[in-house]
Parts: structure tokens; C-alpha cells; sequence
């Protein structure tokens, strides 16, 4: 079977070497420079420099995740790991974050300054690992996806632990290749540490090393006898498990956190996330992000199956080829893992979590580019990717993703020291609460009525339907007295909330009708809670 390419080749239709040597000696040649320096270094470093400005301008004030993430970093280091063990995280981010603002503090800016950075630090990993895959082509598709990739510049711009994620998974993966070739010490302690890390960095790790696992068991098993064999695959799968060891002293607060601090937000995966995770790693399913995401399947299933004959022709071959079948494996096989686990423990699943497989999966988009021989299609891909990764990066550069603000500068402005502030739910304490005055407002989160810096994830299910709005609002009256304002901030319709948050507003309305609906709820946000005033 083949595919028309429709631009033929100024040379002709000539056979490949081996399927691709043609095309990428002619791409190779124009992108060093030998035909069309201009153009190609312009275009490749606008892109690149782009994507790196993109991932330090997001103007938004912290969400939930993000306010979490600073206020369990700032507490002292002793106090950390009893604060995870009621988040659920591992503690890798949180150190590295609670380092980083001893030097450069805890502003917005600078909080997601760290994402950044190590965002940009997975720049360069992404050319080699295109350049060990498919040479210069795939190197410099990998680049100019990475780069333009909608998905790594919005984590790339949040303060949580997923640009930390794709960063470990890239340099883990290249230190892997690098013992099966040939074993060294150094190497065998790289890999070590890499597993390490990912495991102290997000659970999901689990899923990817699993897979890795497989492979390289299979390897130590099946694999050729000679160099770069079975003696190299069993040194890395020691390699590996003692990274695994390094993890022992975190267990006893992962189990605590695997039967208490599940994610009770969302529902288990489905088989169609297997389909969906490349559209959130394209932007999502408005305009660009869909035709971005179809374009990627496309240009996966050409890295899986698609052989090029010359540079109007493309074979398909239902053996897969070798390159890509890798990659699929690891990025796919590591995905299917993940929704597996998802659905047999009820647990949520969310493609920010796919961090830790989205080098994998961006890899292969990049290997499909290169299935065009002629050098002007290649490009002109490569044009139409980053042209629409670009503009499906603009709203998370220039969108608020929480009206927090909002409703704390109607607080800042019209609460007096002594007016009850509630949060209904708690999740939307952290975000308001960072905006606001330290003292003065007293600030209650339902049901807990604790502080609201942080959300209590243990048990959180199980405590949120056992709540009853009665006893909260009979509390805020009492914290209130006679001639203090309360001031509801709050959301309907959060997950094991039910109707209550609601509720809790009917019941205040009835002790104080005097109430004015200072902010609506408005569903544009990522987060969107309003604001309702009862006077005394």
C-alpha cells in the first residue's frame, strides 16, 4: 500500500537505501546548511526561541495545584514529609521547590520560574534523543515539536512537578540505551539514579519503569548473546533495581498514601484515553489543538508502519518498523499500563500525569515526520506543527486559569478584620488564600473548618459525604457574632461535594438574607469560584 506524498523530488523517483537514506541525506544537507542555511536556522531558531520565552510569560495567579504546591514547599523541610503523606505526592518536586524559593522567594514568577527551567533543560535531551533515533531529521523534528509543544510549555508554566517528570523520563531513557550498548559503572549508577528519581518524583513513574522492565527482561532473556546483549540487559535490570532499593525508605508513606489519599476528583481512565492523551498533548479538542492532534496521529501511525520509496511514495507495512515500535511501546505500553491500574483501583486519570510518556509519544510524532523524503513536505510539517502549537499556546499564555484574584481583591477591598471568610469546598483555599492579607479575616474551609493553605487529601471521600452543612454554618455564625460579615467563597457541584456547597449558601441566607452575590460563578476559568456577602 502506499501514500502519495504529492510534491515529487527535483531528482526523481530513485529508490532508497534502506527506505529513508535519500531523504534524510537531503534534509540533513539542507539543515546543516549546504543548500538553504537561511531559512532552516531562522525558522528552527524562531521556534525554539519562542517555545523558551513561551514557557516564562503565563500572567495567571496560582490554581489549587499550583498554591498547594508553594505553601507544602515552604514549610520547614522536618515538616514536609507528614504534610505529602496527607497531599499524596512523593517528595522530590517539593524539596527542589522548597530550595528554590529560599533563593528567589515565592512569587508567582518566580514559583513557576523552576518549571521553566526545567523545561528548557529538557531542550537539549530531546535533540539527542532524536539524533540517536533518526539522526539530524528526527533530531531536528523533536526540537521543533518539543519547543512548539502546547502541552510542555503549559507545564512548563505551572508550579507543579510534571516538566521535573519529562525531564527524568528523557535523561532515564538515554542512560538506559547507553548501558544496553555497552556497560560502564558510571552508567549503570546513571541509570540507577534516574529510576530513583522518577519514583520520587510521581507515581506514575511506576508505570513507565514497568514497561522498561519488560523490555529489558526480555532482553536479558531472548536477546543476542554478543555485545550489547543479554550480559548488558541484566547488568541495567540490576541497574534499575537498585534504583527501585532507593525508593525502600518512602514506602512505609506511599502505602499510607496508596490506601488513604486516592483522587476522588475524577473518575478511572476508560479505553478511549488510549486515543484521547495525544489531543491533550496537542492542545486539547478546540481548533488548533484537534487539527494538531489529528495531524499527530497521522504522523504516528506513518512512524509505525510507513516506509519511504522516494518523495512522492510511502509504503506501509503492517510489521511496524523497529524504530518506531519502540517507542510505541514505551510511550503506548506505558499508557495502557497506566489506564489498566486506573480502572481496577477506581483511581483518577489525567493527562498531566502522562508527562512521564509524553517524551516517548512526541519522539514518535517527530520519526513520522521523516517518512516524507522530499525535503520541502518534511518542512513543510514541521511549519504546520509549530505554526499550530504556537497558537494553541496563546490562551495558556495570555488566559487567567483562576478567578481567585478576583474574588480576593473584593475581599481585600470590602472585609474588615474580624469578617468570617468560608471556603466551600476547601479546594478553593489555597488560591484565594495566597492573595489575601495574613491576619486580620478569619478563614474557615468546609467541612474540616481548618486553615486554608492546604486541603487534607486523606480519607477525603469518606469525610466529605459523612459532612453536614448544619454544624459548619452554625460555626461561622457564632465565629461572626452580631456585627462581623461572613463571606462565602465557593463552587457547586465538586466531586463528592454533591449539592452541599450549595446548600451551605441557602442555609446562611436564611440566618442573614441581607446577601449580595458579589461575583458570579463564571465557567471561562479553570477554576471559577464566586463570592457571596452576608451582612450582619
Amino acid at each position: 500500500m502506499h501514500i502519495d506524498a504529492s510534491v515529487p523530488r527535483r531528482s526523481g523517483g530513485e529508490e532508497l537505501a534502506e527506505g529513508e537514506a535519500g531523504g534524510d541525506a537531503a534534509a540533513s544537507a539542507a539543515l546543516n546548511g549546504r543548500r538553504r542555511p537561511s531559512a532552516w536556522q531562522v525558522a528552527i531558531a524562531m521556534a525554539v526561541a519562542a517555545g523558551v520565552v513561551l514557557r516564562f510569560t503565563a500572567r495567571s495567579h496560582l490554581w489549587l495545584d499550583e498554591a498547594l504546591s508553594v505553601n507544602i514547599a515552604r514549610l520547614p523541610l522536618r515538616s514536609l514529609p507528614d504534610a505529602l503523606r496527607h497531599d499524596g505526592a512523593p517528595p522530590l518536586y517539593y524539596l527542589l521547590l522548597h530550595w528554590w524559593m529560599a533563593l528567589f522567594g515565592d512569587g508567582t514568577i518566580a514559583v513557576r520560574a523552576l518549571s521553566g527551567l526545567l523545561a528548557v533543560a529538557a531542550i537539549p535531551l530531546v535533540w539527542v534523543a532524536g539524533r540517536r533515533l533518526g539522526g539530524t531529521r528526527v533530531a531536528t523534528a523533536a526540537l521543533v515539536l518539543f519547543a512548539a509543544s502546547p502541552f510542555a510549555v503549559r507545564f512548563g508554566t505551572e508550579t507543579r512537578m510534571y516538566s521535573l517528570l519529562t525531564l527524568l523520563a528523557l535523561a532515564g531513557w538515554l542512560a538506559l540505551d547507553d548501558l544496553l550498548q555497552r556497560f560502564s559503572w558510571s552508567r549503570a549508577i546513571a541509570v540507577a539514579i534516574a529510576t530513583a528519581l522518577l519514583l520520587y518524583t510521581h507515581y506514575w513513574s511506576f508505570y513507565l519503569l514497568m514497561v522498561a522492565g519488560a523490555v529489558v527482561a526480555h532482553r536479558a532473556l531472548r536477546g543476542p548473546a554478543g555485545p550489547a546483549g543479554r550480559q548488558e540487559a541484566r547488568r541495567a535490570a540490576m541497574a534499575m533495581a537498585v534504583g527501585c532499593a532507593m525508593f525502600l525508605p518512602w514506602i512505609p508513606s506511599f502505602l499510607f498514601q496508596l490506601r488513604h489519599t486516592g483522587t476522588p476528583w475524577a473518575g478511572a481512565a476508560s479505553p478511549r484515553v488510549l486515543f484521547d492523551t495525544v489531543f491533550e498533548f496537542a492542545g486539547g479538542f478546540w481548533d488548533p489543538g484537534f487539527v494538531l492532534g489529528l495531524l499527530s496521529w497521522v504522523l504516528i501511525l506513518l512512524a509505525l508502519f510507513g516506509r519511504p520509496i522516494d518523495g512522492r511514495r510511502i509504503e506501509l507495512d503492517l510489521r511496524t518498523r523497529p524504530e518506531g515500535r519502540m517507542l510505541a511501546v514505551a510511550g503506548f505500553g506505558t499508557l495502557g499500563v497506566a489506564m489498566l491500574a486506573s480502572f481496577l483501583a477506581q483511581s483518577a486519570f489525567a493527562a498531566r500525569y502522562a508527562s512521564v510518556l509524553f517524551p516517548f509519544v512526541l519522539l514518535l510524532v517527530a520519526l513520522g515526520t521523516t517518512r516524507f523524503a522530499d525535503p520541502r513536505v518534511y518542512g513543510g510539517i514541521l511549519a504546520a506543527v509549530a505554526v499550530l502549537g504556537l497558537i494553541a499556546i496563546i490562551p495558556n499564555a495570555v488566559g487567567d486559569r483562576t478567578s481567585a484574584p478576583k474574588v480576593a481583591a473584593l475581599l481585600a477591598a470590602q472585609a474588615r478584620p474580624g469578617d468570617v471568610v468560608a471556603y466551600c469546598p476547601d479546594q478553593l483555599g489555597p488560591s484565594v488564600s495566597r492573595l489575601l492579607p495574613a491576619d486580620g479575616l478569619v478563614q474557615l474551609t468546609f467541612p474540616s473548618g481548618g486553615a486554608p493553605e492546604r486541603v487534607d487529601w486523606v480519607d477525603y471521600a469518606d469525610r466529605n459525604h459523612a459532612a453536614s452543612t448544619i454544624p459548619f454554618t452554625q460555626m461561622l455564625l457564632e465565629r461572626a457574632g452580631p456585627t462581623h460579615t461572613i463571606w462565602l467563597v465557593w463552587s457547586p457541584n465538586y466531586s463528592t461535594f454533591g449539592t452541599k456547597c450549595t446548600a451551605l449558601g441557602d442555609r446562611l441566607a436564611q440566618a442573614r438574607p441581607h446577601m449580595d452575590r458579589l461575583l458570579k460563578i463564571k465557567t471561562q476559568y479553570f477554576e471559577h469560584p464566586g463570592l457571596i456577602r452576608y451582612r450582619p
